[in-house]
Protein backbone atom coordinates (compact mmCIF):
# COMPACT_ATOMS: atom_id res chain seq x y z
CA UNK A 1 0.00 0.00 0.00
CA UNK A 2 1.27 3.48 -0.85
CA UNK A 3 1.88 6.36 1.26
CA UNK A 4 -0.94 8.17 -0.33
CA UNK A 5 -3.12 5.45 0.36
CA UNK A 6 -2.58 4.78 4.05
CA UNK A 7 -2.98 8.72 4.57
CA UNK A 8 -6.06 8.33 2.75
CA UNK A 9 -7.45 5.54 4.73
CA UNK A 10 -6.33 7.16 7.94
CA UNK A 11 -7.74 10.15 6.92
CA UNK A 12 -11.36 8.23 5.96
CA UNK A 13 -10.91 5.95 9.26
CA UNK A 14 -11.07 10.32 11.26
CA UNK A 15 -13.82 11.60 9.04
CA UNK A 16 -16.42 8.81 8.31
CA UNK A 17 -18.71 8.93 5.21
CA UNK A 18 -21.64 11.86 5.99
CA UNK A 19 -24.44 10.13 7.32
CA UNK A 20 -27.79 10.28 4.55
CA UNK A 21 -30.17 12.81 6.12
CA UNK A 22 -33.08 9.72 6.55
CA UNK A 23 -30.72 7.83 8.82
CA UNK A 24 -29.43 10.94 10.62
CA UNK A 25 -33.13 12.26 11.25
CA UNK A 26 -34.08 8.29 12.51
CA UNK A 27 -31.01 8.15 14.49
CA UNK A 28 -32.16 11.60 16.28
CA UNK A 29 -35.20 10.34 16.46
CA UNK A 30 -34.11 7.48 18.54
CA UNK A 31 -31.76 9.50 20.52
CA UNK A 32 -34.52 12.00 21.57
CA UNK A 33 -37.15 8.51 22.17
CA UNK A 34 -34.24 7.41 24.82
CA UNK A 35 -33.58 10.57 26.47
CA UNK A 36 -37.53 10.34 27.24
CA UNK A 37 -37.31 7.38 28.66
CA UNK A 38 -34.33 8.27 30.99
CA UNK A 39 -35.70 10.96 31.67
CA UNK A 40 -39.21 9.36 32.89
CA UNK A 41 -36.65 7.16 34.97
CA UNK A 42 -35.17 10.25 36.57
CA UNK A 43 -38.34 11.46 37.49
CA UNK A 44 -39.33 8.03 38.62
CA UNK A 45 -36.36 8.08 41.38
CA UNK A 46 -36.60 11.56 42.23
CA UNK A 47 -40.80 10.57 42.74
CA UNK A 48 -39.87 7.69 45.17
CA UNK A 49 -41.85 7.80 48.51
CA UNK A 50 -44.08 10.27 47.31
CA UNK A 51 -46.97 8.26 46.05
CA UNK A 52 -46.38 9.60 42.60
CA UNK A 53 -45.59 7.50 39.52
CA UNK A 54 -45.16 9.24 35.92
CA UNK A 55 -46.85 7.28 33.35
CA UNK A 56 -46.39 7.64 29.57
CA UNK A 57 -48.03 9.03 26.78
CA UNK A 58 -47.96 8.41 23.27
CA UNK A 59 -48.26 11.01 21.01
CA UNK A 60 -47.30 12.07 17.08
CA UNK A 61 -45.00 15.07 16.51
CA UNK A 62 -44.90 17.00 13.43
CA UNK A 63 -41.39 18.71 12.10
CA UNK A 64 -41.27 19.13 8.41
CA UNK A 65 -37.40 18.49 8.93
CA UNK A 66 -37.82 15.10 9.78
CA UNK A 67 -38.34 12.80 6.50
CA UNK A 68 -42.01 11.94 6.46
CA UNK A 69 -42.89 14.96 8.33
CA UNK A 70 -44.15 12.82 11.45
CA UNK A 71 -42.85 10.56 13.92
CA UNK A 72 -44.04 9.05 17.28
CA UNK A 73 -42.50 9.56 20.70
CA UNK A 74 -43.52 9.06 24.60
CA UNK A 75 -44.46 12.36 26.58
CA UNK A 76 -44.06 11.92 30.47
CA UNK A 77 -47.42 12.45 32.79
CA UNK A 78 -47.86 13.44 36.11
CA UNK A 79 -51.10 13.98 38.13
CA UNK A 80 -51.94 14.78 41.11
CA UNK A 81 -56.06 14.92 42.18
CA UNK A 82 -57.67 17.22 39.26
CA UNK A 83 -54.15 18.44 38.12
CA UNK A 84 -51.44 17.01 35.68
CA UNK A 85 -47.89 18.49 34.79
CA UNK A 86 -47.33 17.21 31.00
CA UNK A 87 -43.50 16.72 29.34
CA UNK A 88 -44.61 16.66 25.94
CA UNK A 89 -42.14 16.42 23.03
CA UNK A 90 -42.62 19.63 20.63
CA UNK A 91 -40.09 18.63 17.72
CA UNK A 92 -36.84 17.28 16.83
CA UNK A 93 -34.97 20.24 14.66
CA UNK A 94 -35.04 23.59 15.63
CA UNK A 95 -33.41 26.89 17.59
CA UNK A 96 -30.12 25.39 17.57
CA UNK A 97 -30.91 21.95 19.52
CA UNK A 98 -32.13 18.30 18.50
CA UNK A 99 -34.99 17.94 20.83
CA UNK A 100 -37.54 19.76 22.70
CA UNK A 101 -39.95 19.00 24.78
CA UNK A 102 -42.81 21.97 26.36
CA UNK A 103 -43.59 21.92 30.07
CA UNK A 104 -47.61 22.70 31.16
CA UNK A 105 -49.76 22.46 33.94
CA UNK A 106 -53.28 21.50 33.04
CA UNK A 107 -56.04 22.28 35.97
CA UNK A 108 -59.79 22.72 35.68
CA UNK A 109 -59.83 23.03 31.74
CA UNK A 110 -56.89 25.45 31.70
CA UNK A 111 -53.15 25.24 30.37
CA UNK A 112 -50.66 26.86 31.46
CA UNK A 113 -47.07 26.74 29.80
CA UNK A 114 -44.40 26.04 32.92
CA UNK A 115 -41.42 26.37 30.06
CA UNK A 116 -39.94 23.99 27.58
CA UNK A 117 -36.54 21.12 28.37
CA UNK A 118 -33.92 21.44 25.26
CA UNK A 119 -31.85 18.53 24.83
CA UNK A 120 -28.78 19.17 22.43
CA UNK A 121 -26.84 16.52 20.70
CA UNK A 122 -23.74 15.19 21.87
CA UNK A 123 -24.36 16.15 25.44
CA UNK A 124 -23.86 13.69 27.99
CA UNK A 125 -27.08 11.36 28.20
CA UNK A 126 -29.95 12.75 30.67
CA UNK A 127 -29.02 16.45 30.38
CA UNK A 128 -30.98 18.44 29.38
CA UNK A 129 -31.64 22.71 29.54
CA UNK A 130 -34.70 23.78 31.18
CA UNK A 131 -36.05 27.55 29.91
CA UNK A 132 -39.51 29.49 31.36
CA UNK A 133 -41.32 30.39 28.93
CA UNK A 134 -40.96 32.98 25.99
CA UNK A 135 -36.93 32.32 26.61
CA UNK A 136 -34.64 31.56 24.31
CA UNK A 137 -32.57 27.88 24.48
CA UNK A 138 -29.08 29.11 25.32
CA UNK A 139 -30.64 31.30 28.17
CA UNK A 140 -31.68 28.20 30.58
CA UNK A 141 -30.40 26.56 32.93
CA UNK A 142 -29.67 22.77 33.93
CA UNK A 143 -32.37 20.70 34.40
CA UNK A 144 -31.62 19.51 37.67
CA UNK A 145 -34.05 17.79 40.44
CA UNK A 146 -35.00 21.13 41.75
CA UNK A 147 -36.07 22.46 39.04
CA UNK A 148 -38.10 19.32 38.70
CA UNK A 149 -39.49 20.61 41.99
CA UNK A 150 -40.26 23.66 41.32
CA UNK A 151 -42.26 22.78 37.83
CA UNK A 152 -44.48 19.95 40.01
CA UNK A 153 -45.11 22.24 42.82
CA UNK A 154 -48.14 23.82 40.85
CA UNK A 155 -49.23 20.04 41.20
CA UNK A 156 -50.42 21.01 45.01
CA UNK A 157 -53.44 23.37 45.27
Amino acid sequence: MSIKSQFLKKLQARHPAPVPAHNKSQADIAAFALRMEQLQQTMDEWLQGTGLTPETQAISVTDLLVEGGTFHISGVVLRYEERAVRFMPLYLYGQGVTGCVEVTLHMAGHVTPLGRLFMRSGNIIGDWVFTPPDTLPRAGQRFDENTFFELILALLP
